[in-house]
């Protein structure tokens, strides 16, 4: 009997530490690295973005600075780290872009390469694409799987940071 109760206990204290180590466990931001980590992502993803033809006609109007900038600033926060973002919404930001959803899915895919090209594990990699996944909605505004169309003559970008700050800093 006394060893029950022994074997009882230690069950419980086990069941406590497990539930208390992963109540602790590190914000998707600290697991993919945190700001310097994401820094590194965002410059390869953004020179995979240019460099796909699928893709790339939609940032011909682009600060390449503000968007590096605000990409960073938006998965810092969105993953739970320290950050503030300052951008625009997204359908704000995408207005009158024409993204299809061809596009879209696209830049997923630029997305989905970069994440592989530094290793992100499969669990981290899934949890900010479920957190990035729900801005489809507010991105495509032609549901088409057509890519590489060209942007609006009438498009209007956000103007360029003020203050001097870079993508990547």
């Amino acid at each position: 009997m006394q060893r029950m109760k022994i074997f009882t206990v230690a069950l419980v204290l086990l069941g406590a530490l497990a539930i208390s180590a992963s109540a602790k466990e590190k914000s998707l931001y600290d697991r993919l690295g945190g700001k310097k980590a994401l820094t590194l992502v965002v410059d390869a993803f953004v020179g995979k973005a240019a460099a796909d033809k699928r893709i790339n006609a939609k940032f011909g109007k682009t600060d390449v600075p503000r968007l590096k900038v605000h990409l960073i600033e938006q998965l810092c926060a969105a993953t739970g780290g320290p950050c503030k973002y300052t951008g625009n919404d997204m359908k704000t930001a995408h207005h009158n872009m024409k993204v299809t959803e061809g596009e879209f899915n696209a830049l997923v895919e630029d997305l989905v390469a970069t994440l592989d090209q530094f290793k992100v594990p499969e669990k981290e990699k899934g949890e900010l694409l479920a957190i990035l996944g729900p801005l489809k909605d507010q991105i495509v505004e032609v549901k088409t799987n057509d890519t590489g169309t060209a942007l609006p003559s009438d498009f209007t970008p956000a103007p360029p940071l003020k203050g001097g700050k870079k993508g990547g800093n």
